[in-house]
């Protein structure tokens, strides 16, 4: 649905100020240009009246022409210093709301944008803001330029013939008028070719990161047909708008050359009857297509304008979500990123809102330099201890304590170089294997990326692979396997160092010889940290000095894996059934 401008509008005015001079400054080429322009007409018009009225030959007036090609040249260096300056200004926005927008969606983390299409927000990020660029490049030049060159065109004609002066003064505000009349209706469909690009954008990445998924369901055709549908509405969306546009364009034009048209008429006329001067008269003609020029050129640009608004309404709406505000309450009380830290939850209670539930006063420790477990039905909670543990959420209740100090008051972004995290499905980027191991820590040199890779058993898998460590792998892990790209990523927290390593099931998709393997690296890996697993299977328990149990986010029960079995209670049960109903 289509959103109030303002925002969109006051987001658009704020990211003009800082490149200000840069839009004066070519507003400022382009007045002078102007400037000199009339200045070539005037010297053009006496010249062509000498050689008419007074019958003088080209060599006589010559001397008066001879500036003429020079202002020429002159002129066409101010345009180009102009459109470079406008464009230098447009780069410099886009730059910086890229990278405000980046940062700022970073600070939010997954859980705030949990409810976002990542296909939208990538159309956004890359389209959306590149089709700013008409708007600083070419809309605001061409309303400054809408302003100033008609006045410094009236200057010259006023004092010449005032009649002509009086015609344009009372025919050019029909212009701006009827631009924004018809771009009223313009605005409610730039915002819907937006909303419509956004959508098929999302839907077209969506398809081709489950286009497995579609093929083996035989869905693909179905899933074509509805990226067809959405690139139909997109294409009819586009299309109303461009007959807005067109529309805009055409009554733009109609006025300014029937605004043309009077002068010359007018000027004719008084020709005829002698009570206007040749010279003048051609003057005249010559100014005024110039004088209404750059009001043509703000209506063919103010389409620039309204795709703006759309882009910034949907800017506005990401940036204006509160972010975690950085704190500098250090990390960890001693600043040591290796030193295994005690965490405590407290009471803890986490509300995402709209009755979505994740923590309702859980109380357990994870104590410092061991293993902790937590495992529970689906939905228990399991995720929300991570989301906190990372600080993509915040705590609505309770506290958090990481040796003794509240987590909620700490720095996030240092507190994350604390943590080691491998999550169920690990995220790996095109690149190498060498260049995703070293994502844990960027300073590493290629002796300690082997050497991570050594102690959770990867070397012998990683040196198998054509290439080793420099084999080429692509988005998402493309060309390896589940427990390859699982054992790349404990390789990869293996090489961070530091006091807190969380795990979400480090032994799914592994098969048995290599869960093995990676059971006996993690007791390795936990040596001196303290270690947190989230276990969908009881299999991963077994070195675990203690089971948290959460059922609808507070602790059932804790304790070592055998008393847990002996109590016979929810951990019990779960293990009688073999672990069905973890998730």
């Amino acid at each position: 649905m289509p959103t109030s401008s303002r925002p969109a509008i006051d987001l658009l005015k704020a990211q003009a100020r800082p490149v200000r001079s840069r839009l004066v400054l070519g507003t400022g080429y382009a007045v002078l240009s102007a400037v000199l322009l009339v200045v070539q007409y005037r010297l053009l018009a006496d010249a062509i009246a000498a050689v008419v009225m007074d019958g003088r030959t080209l060599a006589a007036v010559w001397p008066d022409l001879w500036p003429v090609p020079v202002i020429a040249i002159f002129r066409a260096g101010l345009f180009l210093a102009a459109d470079n300056a406008a464009r230098a200004a447009s780069a410099l926005v886009k730059h910086r709301i890229r990278t405000d927008l980046a940062a700022h969606l970073a600070a939010l983390g997954p859980v705030r944008l949990g409810g976002e299409r990542t296909g939208g927000l990538a159309a956004l990020l890359v389209d959306g803001i590149e089709g700013l660029d008409s708007y600083y490049a070419q809309y605001l030049p061409a309303a400054a330029q809408a302003t100033l060159v008609p006045l410094a065109i009236l200057a010259a004609v006023l004092p010449a013939d005032w009649l002509t002066g009086l015609i344009l003064v009372l025919t050019a505000p029909f212009i701006p008028v009827f631009m924004v009349l018809i771009g009223k209706g313009a605005e409610v469909r730039n915002q819907r070719q937006w909303a419509k690009l956004a959508r098929m954008s999302a839907r077209f990445l969506e398809a081709l990161q489950a286009l497995t998924t579609l093929k083996l369901f035989n869905a693909s055709r179905r899933e074509i047909e509805i990226v067809g549908r959405l690139s139909e509405g997109y294409r009819q969306a586009t299309m109303a708008v461009l007959r807005v546009a067109f529309l805009s364009g055409a009554a733009l034009e109609f006025f300014a050359t029937a605004g043309v048209a009077l002068v010359a008429v007018a000027v004719g006329f008084r020709l005829l009857w002698g009570d206007i001067g040749f010279a003048t008269g051609l003057f005249v003609l010559l100014a005024v297509p110039e004088f209404y020029l750059p009001l043509r050129n703000l209506g063919a640009q103010y389409h620039a304008r309204m795709e703006a608004v759309a882009v910034a309404g949907r800017l506005a709406d990401l940036l204006e979500r509160p972010a975690p505000v950085a704190s500098a309450v250090p990390a960890v009380a001693d600043g040591s990123r290796d030193r295994a830290p005690a965490i405590a939850f407290h009471d803890v209670r986490l509300d995402y809102g709209e009755g979505r539930l994740g923590l309702d006063g859980a109380d357990f420790e994870l104590a410092a330099g061991e293993i902790t477990a937590l495992v529970g039905p689906s939905g228990a909670g399991k995720s929300s201890v991570v989301n906190l543990l990372l600080g993509f959420a915040p705590v609505t209740g309770g506290a958090v304590l990481v040796d003794g100090a509240p987590l909620a008051g700490m720095d996030m972004d240092a507190w994350r170089r604390h943590v080691a995290w491998v999550p169920q499905r690990p995220h790996l980027f095109r690149g190498t294997i060498a260049d995703n191991i070293r994502l844990g820590d960027a300073g590493a040199d290629d002796e300690a990326v082997m050497d991570a890779a050594r102690r959770i058993g990867a070397d012998a898998m990683i040196r198998g692979l054509p290439g080793g460590y420099d084999h080429p792998i692509g988005e998402r892990g493309g060309g390896l396997s589940g427990g390859q790209a699982r054992l790349v990523a404990l390789a990869r927290a293996a090489l961070r160092p530091t006091g807190l390593l969380i795990l979400d099931e480090p032994t799914a998709s592994l098969d048995t010889a290599t869960e093995q393997a990676i059971s006996e690296a993690l007791t390795r890996l936990a040596r001196g940290r303290t270690v947190l697993i989230i276990a969908h299977r009881l299999a991963s328990v077994r070195a675990a000095d203690t089971i948290v149990v959460l059922d609808r986010g507070r602790v059932a029960e804790r304790g070592t894996r055998e008393a847990l079995v002996r109590a016979g209670g929810l951990y019990a049960a779960l293990a009688e059934n073999g672990g069905a109903g973890l998730a």
